[in-house]
Parts: structure tokens; sequence; C-alpha cells
């Protein structure tokens, strides 16, 4: 198994969802993601890079100020891998939100699907 196109992924994952000006959100979505590639969590459900980078958006502007972060180790196997992550404020180093994810990929390491679920939720997020 080659752990190296899982922690690949994952980074250009968070690279994606940390990127706050719409061009740059754009581009790393476009380089994390399949063309064709999906994103599900209990809140949302896109398909396609402009879909993704909007729920994307959406959650920077739920919660500014915000980065996701990497929570342990990057787990994979075949064509799939999973990791913990939390929200944390750039401002006070709190984590209201954390959740974990499963990824798929293709061939190239691309991600065709995210299936995500929310661990920690503010009350009236």
């Amino acid at each position: 198994m080659n752990s190296d196109r899982y922690e690949n992924a994952v980074t250009r994952y968070f690279e994606a969802w940390n990127a706050r000006e719409t061009e740059a959100r754009a581009k790393a979505v476009a380089a994390a993601w399949t063309t064709d590639g999906g994103y599900t969590d209990p809140f949302s459900e896109a398909g396609g890079h402009e879909q993704i980078a909007a729920v994307i958006a959406g959650t920077h502007e739920q919660f500014p100020g915000f980065a996701f972060r990497l929570a342990g180790a990057v787990d994979g196997h075949h064509d799939t891998a999973r990791f913990s992550w939390e929200l944390v404020s750039e401002a006070d180093g709190s984590a209201p939100v954390a959740g974990s994810d499963v990824i798929v990929l293709d061939a190239d390491g691309r991600i065709k699907a995210v299936l995500g679920f929310l661990d920690r939720v503010p009350a009236g997020a």
C-alpha cells in the first residue's frame, strides 16, 4: 500500500477547504477532485467542482477566521482513505466543529467521492 497516495490526497483536500479566495479555491478544488467528483455530509450534497467550491465558500461564511486541520493519522486501503479533522479558530484555538471523512480516489489519486460525518457541531449550527 502506498500511504503517500492517501496523505497527498488529504493534503490537497485540506488545501481546498482552507482556500479563502475564490480563484485559489477553484484551483485547489480542481487539483483535489475529479471533474465529476462529489461531496456529501449531513448538511450538503455537491457534485462537480463549482458545487464543491460553493459548499466550501459557504462554510467560510458561516465560520470566518477558522481553518480545517487534520486530527490524527490518515488510514487507507485500496482506493479509500479515512481521517478525522477539526475546524479550528485562528483567534483562540477552539475547535467547535469536528468530523471524520471517507474519501474514494481514482487511479491518479484525485478524489471521486467524499462521505463526511460530523462528530461535534455547535448548538444552532
